[in-house]
């Protein structure tokens, strides 16, 4: 699917000094960037350019220093939105001290609920994670005018939010993603090893062991598993796709059938063929952080 153009008017262009502006998805174990690109001269309309994943344990300031140098030629913001306090810090000083070595100039601004155009019908809504709404925010601006929508985000966690057909954010689930479930199940019992299972688009696995280090090619899950590794890659891979799919029926009995599923992150191809309806966004988070630019750089301070 091809990403069609944001309206930021307000935004790009509000500063004269700044010349870029970078997007960054910090989640629990992985950091997604970006830059906006430009469509047109004196246009607001973006695309995103310069994406660049990495593990959080991974993060270097080599990888971060030659992805800057690409991504951004003179002043810079860099818009944050951030579910890992530590790991956004540490992200943050890397890139302002790769800019200062080379003679630019970058801001930081992390976004706020605040910041994003999205209703959020929660009690709390502060304590929602930023990136459950700003996937939701950039879910409503995908969808057809009106129409509920479900945004299934599989990382570390996976979340099942729901929009209403009027634009609000209503709440969803959230229960632990393939690897944690994995790492759970090891931790918590003596015997079990740490299974590192990920389905692939419905036509491949990798199975492996922590204590292995690596991972082998294998068919899908197969239940009933032969052997122990086996009947945990069955229990995670199969019992994570029955409960997004269960959670999706929840949604529909609360805003009807007419919904649309939007699908995302790093985990998304373990359900995929649980959702052939959805329509995938790799880069919904990040799209919903540009999307909350306007206000983020109206405030004051940065």
């Amino acid at each position: 699917m091809s990403q069609p153009a944001v309206e930021l008017t307000g935004a790009i262009g509000g500063d004269a000094s700044i010349e870029n502006y970078l997007l960054a998805d910090v989640g629990n174990s992985r950091v997604k960037l970006a830059a906006i690109c430009s469509a047109a001269a004196g246009s607001h309309a973006f695309v995103l350019s310069h994406r660049l994943t990495l593990a959080g344990e991974a993060l270097q300031p080599e990888a971060l220093t030659a992805w800057l140098k690409a991504a951004a030629a003179g002043p810079t913001v860099l818009l944050v939105a951030s579910v890992h306090d530590a790991l956004a810090s540490r992200l943050e000083a890397m890139l302002v001290n790769a800019a200062e070595a080379s003679g630019k100039t970058l801001v930081c601004r992390r976004i706020q609920a605040a910041d994003l155009p999205l209703a959020v019908a929660v009690p709390e809504p502060e304590k929602v994670g930023i990136d459950r709404l700003a996937a939701a925010a950039a879910a409503v601006w995908r969808r057809p005018a009106e129409q509920p929508v479900v945004v299934v985000d599989c990382g570390t966690a996976v979340t099942v939010d729901l929009v209403s057909a009027a634009g609000a954010y209503l709440g969803g689930s959230i229960f632990p993603g393939t690897a944690l479930l994995a790492k759970a199940l090891a931790g918590g019992t003596s015997q079990l090893p740490e299974v590192m299972a990920f389905a692939g688009s419905g036509a491949a696995a990798r199975l492996g062991t922590a204590e292995a280090g690596s991972a082998q090619a294998q068919p899908e899950p197969v239940m009933p598993g032969s052997c122990t590794a086996e009947a945990i890659t069955a229990g995670v891979v199969f019992g994570t796709r029955g409960a997004v799919a269960r959670l999706v029926r929840e949604a529909v009995a609360v805003v009807g059938p007419a919904l649309q599923v939007v699908l995302t992150g790093g985990g998304a191809a373990v359900v995929r063929q649980e959702l052939p309806q959805a329509v995938e966004v790799p880069d919904l988070v990040l799209e919903g952080v540009a999307l909350a630019a306007s206000k983020a750089l109206a405030r004051k301070a940065f």
